[in-house]
């Protein structure tokens, strides 16, 4: 792509709704999780432990493409849309929303991600993505809020960034 294509160009107007699809995917994720804390809550520590295992690799490769391609598409659609216009800015607090919802999952999720699995033979890819950023094991309800917690306020923010893109394409 060109920094030649039209805002309100087919090709413009296509990889728009992909970039939106895949802000959808990262809201859906974070939503489901968002959704199930209630009922988490109320589990006992063994059966919330067995639980939090039917994530992977589901959620991981859907949160590596809806992520990192919605964070990707964005980047793209700023680049390629004019400064001076309002769909800009509406594309740049997309990204922004998303940017950070990706932040609380380096900084809050993925540390608490680590703890969870560290029993669990993990092999190739998997064990490098949660090899990084060790938690120290805390107690198992303090973990269990933070993760769950750090799930509300992603979603908040992929709800954040999903509006934000819709207002963009309506622009």
């Amino acid at each position: 792509m060109s920094r030649s294509l039209k805002s309100g160009s087919g090709a413009m107007s296509a990889f728009s709704l992909l970039a939106l699809l895949l802000v959808a995917v990262t809201m859906g994720l974070a939503l489901a999780h968002a959704l199930e804390f209630p009922g988490k809550t109320r589990l006992d520590e063994p059966t919330y432990r067995a639980v939090q295992a039917i994530y992977y690799p589901g959620f991981t490769i859907g949160g590596l493409i809806g992520e990192f391609g919605g964070m990707l598409a964005l980047a793209v659609l700023l680049f390629l849309t004019p400064a001076a216009t309002e769909r800009f800015w509406w594309i740049a607090a997309a990204l922004g929303f998303l940017l950070a919802a990706h932040a609380v999952y380096w900084a809050v999720t993925h540390p608490v991600n680590n703890a969870w699995l560290k029993d669990t033979q993990l092999v190739g890819a998997g064990k490098l993505f949660f090899g990084l950023f060790a938690s120290p094991d805390a107690d198992w309800r303090q973990m269990r809020d933070i993760w769950e917690w750090s799930h509300v306020a992603r979603a908040c923010l992929a709800t954040l960034a999903f509006l934000s893109m819709a207002l963009a394409i309506m622009r």
